[in-house]
């Protein structure tokens, strides 16, 4: 029976490379990977919300409501990124990078009239801003999600432009570090999580970038101090604190470092992480069942967002942390099959920093749930509950799913048999083959008077160099001699 086993194995990776080697492989596990974490990110909003939604206002539907209008919308933005060629994400990258900036800064002013002011929220006009959202006529925006996406676009175009200079310190830092700094003190100064995950992303951009390994030693020691900077500057009100208040990014630091007893402490100053423990112990292996969770009944603060995860332990238990898991490990691995096997610098920069991004932002997510690392109240991608995030997710992926089927192998294969007319118009057009010239180059131009010496023969043979053409030798030795 062993041999047998040891063979059904081998079939089994003999078939799995099969499938992976199929030209539109890459398309197909970004869609899958994808559509099951938006699929089980609804499930879990609906089951993390619904009882206290039907407590306060009667409607257990509110919040899973407004969550499937943003998939809805999210998925609009998939479908139009799809669509979109290299040479337009080129051409955003600028535009959007400077509307997050603009953004970004209208947010801190008006936080920082909000505390002066000693509110919660300022507003001027139709604008609101209240921490890290800003609310334009009751559309609710996060600007830190923005950014990210224009980081990706403009950082890849950036860097695909300037090629072999960047082996010059000069060329990596200009004007790179300048606009990685404004933003990570815009961002970070009301959230260190996102700021993080800004840094992942420049860190996979110059990775798939090549750059050398004395550049990563440079941003981790920069990346360390700012993070050190930001956790001061909490003390004096960044973020969610107030000034003459325990400084909750160092007691955050402290508790992961140096974890309390959680009898002592789960009423007052660790509650999220008490509370998060318990759910993940109550869940076992199987899981309480879908719906059937206790946490939620308001004793995990943020359960429908940062600690979500907590709720699929307990309700789903590890079989499910499991398939979570699975997926974001699968979107890791098509992420950066895209970035390989792509023949355009953009396009490779680009899928690499996406790909850095969302699976960074899971980590951190997770880690912080299960004690693996600080937590830093960071959602997580495709299944907390929040809109802005989720559709500028979903707006990456389908740049993802655009690079995936501009794969060289891909490309020839819808070339070789293209789907019909409408499933072109309606889904997404074919995308250029590669190594195909759009235009004829352009001839070079003329250098001057070809020299008499290498003029062109009525036969059209180049004559040696040094023999004139008027004086050379007319017949063969034995002619001359008759």
């Amino acid at each position: 029976m062993a041999p047998l086993r040891g063979l059904d194995g081998a079939a089994g990776l003999a078939a799995l490379r099969g499938l992976l080697d199929r030209p539109l492989a890459s398309y197909y596990l970004l869609l899958s990977c994808a559509g099951l974490l938006l699929l089980i990110g609804l499930t879990m909003v609906f089951s993390a919300t619904s009882v206290k939604d039907y407590a306060e206002d009667g409607d257990a539907s509110a919040s899973v409501t407004k969550q499937a209008i943003f998939a809805v919308i999210g998925i609009g933005a998939f479908w139009a990124c799809q669509r979109l060629p290299a040479s337009t994400y080129r051409s955003l990258g600028r535009p959007l990078l400077f509307t997050s900036v603009v953004l970004l800064l209208v947010l801190n002013l008006l936080v920082a009239y909000a505390r002066l002011t000693h509110q919660k929220s300022a507003g001027f006009g139709p604008v609101e801003a209240r921490l890290n959202w800003l609310f334009v006529g009751g559309i609710q925006l996060q600007p830190s999600e923005l950014a990210k996406f224009a980081m990706v676009l403009w950082g890849a175009h950036l860097i695909a432009r300037k090629g072999a200079a960047l082996g010059w310190w000069r060329e990596l830092a200009t004007p790179l570090f300048p606009v990685m700094g404004l933003l990570f003190v815009l961002v970070g100064y009301n959230d260190t999580g996102t700021m993080l995950c800004l840094l992942a992303l420049v860190v996979g951009l110059l990775w798939a970038a090549g750059v050398r390994m004395r550049v990563f030693g440079v941003l981790t020691v920069v990346g360390l101090l700012g993070v050190g900077l930001l956790v001061a500057v909490a003390s004096l009100g960044a973020g969610s604190g107030e000034r003459g208040e325990e400084n909750y990014r160092f007691a955050r630091l402290a508790m992961f470092f140096n974890p309390p007893d959680p009898e002592t402490c789960k009423l007052d100053g660790c509650l999220q992480f008490y509370q998060g423990r318990l759910a993940i112990e109550h869940g076992g292996w199987f899981g309480v069942g879908l719906g059937k969770g206790s946490l939620k009944w308001d004793w995990l603060p943020e359960a429908h967002n940062d600690f979500i995860f907590a709720i699929i332990a307990e309700e789903l238990g590890v079989i499910g942390c499991a398939v979570v898991l699975a997926l974001f490990a699968v979107l890791a691995y098509t992420g950066l099959r895209i970035a390989r096997r792509v023949d355009d610098p953009f396009r490779r920069l680009a899928a690499a920093a996406v790909t850095t991004w969302l699976v960074s932002q899971a980590v951190i997510n997770i880690g912080g749930v299960v004690g693996l690392l600080p937590i830093t109240g960071l959602p997580l991608p495709f299944i907390s509950d929040g809109g802005s995030a989720l559709v500028v997710t979903l707006a990456g992926i389908g740049m993802l799913a655009s690079f995936a089927r501009a794969e060289p192998d891909a490309a020839r294969a819808l070339h070789a048999r293209p789907p019909a007319r409408w499933v072109r118009l309606l889904w997404a057009p074919l995308p250029p083959l590669p190594g195909r010239r759009r235009r004829p180059a352009t001839p070079p131009a003329a250098r001057g008077p070809v020299p008499r010496s290498r003029e062109r023969r009525k036969d059209d043979q180049a004559a040696p160099r040094g023999v004139r053409q008027g004086r050379s030798r007319q017949g063969t030795a034995s002619e001359r001699r008759r």
